[in-house]
């Protein structure tokens, strides 16, 4: 990937009405751009962020038993009326079909939508349990979208809904659904931050769990027990003023920013929807229903939030766009360019990713604050001096000097840091 063929360029200025870090640098870098509050498109960087990201939490999910699945977005009156959320969710995009008159819902969540479709699949005990998940463009009608990607109004999540005999199964799935979440944030860069956090449990269970990182910009507050480390909602904390694991009143407040959470959804929609099994006797019982939901385009975002500075975005290697920045410094002769596609089309057939500063136009400075700017791990700079010595100059985005190294150990220095 080179940068002169970037349609979208960086910017040195935030946009003015952008005041979320993770927004602003976005936006800067080339990442997204703003069409309304709350509704980006992702450009090419963002959109190889989102992707990364995407197949992290595909694999996870496959990993425990998920099937992939695409609901519609489009979802009719009829559906939410059965659950009674037609009038009662605050957030839904409601209109008319100009053709058919029907009144449609743009699809905030699909409960409406999976539990009537596994319905269809006349189950029995032995088809049990099934858990089925998509990736999917949400839509809320969001009245506070000013944070960027951590709120919006069109959004990217994961939602996986699993179905059980009883609740004993669902359960034990829950349990490995919060291990998966837990591989799933370790494996974008935010494990040593992120908190398994008990939350209210709405009318079924007693508690729900969220996901919450560690961040001053987040909206909800946490408190973390220094007893045993068990994180708990601020929301739930005004219930109870102790620990609800280990009941110790030594909590410690902080600002976090939900990334994922799980709810034992019971039978709430599998009862509106007559959703049923046949167990061994030929008995028809109420299925037991789950849900457990990530949102992309917020966790793209959280991780712009915590790994920052006052140059740019830090990439974990996991989500970056690319591996490396390959730039060139100085006067760019003949045998200098020669040098830069050589070892621009090394690293390509070694199989990591490289978004090559090939702009001849643009200074040192302009190069190095753009590879600041866009974060990608590695800073690959080539110059005339350094290239007739068979030397190259390396250094990890999170680390203040550079290093020169032989141009034949380059695959093994950025491949093993």
């Amino acid at each position: 990937m080179k940068q002169s063929e970037l349609l979208f360029k960086t910017r040195k200025d935030s946009p003015k009405d952008e005041v979320a870090i993770n927004a602003q640098l976005l936006s800067r870098a080339g990442f997204i751009d703003k069409v309304m509050a709350g509704v980006y498109t992702f450009l090419p960087l963002g959109l190889r962020v989102m992707k990364k990201i995407e197949q992290i939490i595909r694999e996870e999910m496959i990993v425990i038993g998920g099937q992939e699945i695409l609901m519609p977005i489009l979802q009719p009156k009829s559906l939410w009326e059965q659950t009674g959320r037609w009038k009662e969710f605050n957030s839904l995009f409601k209109f008319k079909s100009e053709n058919s008159g029907i009144d449609i819902a743009l699809g905030p969540t699909h409960e409406e939508v999976i539990t009537p479709l596994v319905e269809k699949a006349n189950l029995s005990y032995k088809d049990l349990p099934v858990y089925l998940f998509q990736i999917q463009n949400k839509f809320r009608d969001e009245s506070r979208a000013k944070s960027g990607l951590l709120r919006g109004r069109e959004f990217l999540m994961k939602d996986l809904y699993s179905f059980h005999t009883d609740e004993a199964d669902l359960e034990s799935y829950y349990k490995k659904m919060g291990q998966a979440y837990r591989n799933i944030f370790k494996r974008a860069g935010i494990g040593d931050l992120t908190y398994y956090t008990l939350a209210s449990g709405g009318t079924f269970s007693k508690y729900s769990h969220e996901f919450q990182t560690l961040c001053p910009a987040g909206e909800d507050t946490i408190h973390i027990c220094k007893a045993c480390h068990a994180a708990v909602n601020g929301e739930l904390i005004r219930e109870q003023s102790s620990c609800p694991e280990c009941g110790a009143k030594s909590l410690k407040q902080e600002k976090a920013i939900e990334v994922g959470n799980i709810f034992k959804l019971g039978t709430k929609y599998s009862s509106a929807f007559k959703l049923t099994y046949k167990d061994k006797n030929g008995s028809s019982k109420v299925v037991v229903m789950g849900c457990y939901g990530i949102g992309l385009s917020r966790l793209m975002g959280t991780i712009v939030e915590v790994y920052h500075d006052g140059h740019g975005i830090m990439w974990p290697e996991s989500v970056a766009p690319a591996h490396a920045s390959l730039l060139t410094v100085g006067s760019l002769n003949a045998e200098l360019k020669k040098t830069a596609e050589r070892v621009y089309n090394t690293l390509v057939r070694a199989g990591i990713e490289v978004l090559y500063d090939d702009r001849e136009n643009a200074s040192a400075g302009e190069k190095f604050a753009d590879a600041d700017l866009i974060g990608l791990p590695w800073r690959i700079v080539l110059s005339e001096k350094l290239s007739v010595k068979g030397e190259i100059e390396i250094k990890n985005r999170s680390e203040n000097k550079a290093v020169i190294i032989r141009e034949k150990n380059l695959l093994t220095a950025i491949q093993t840091k």
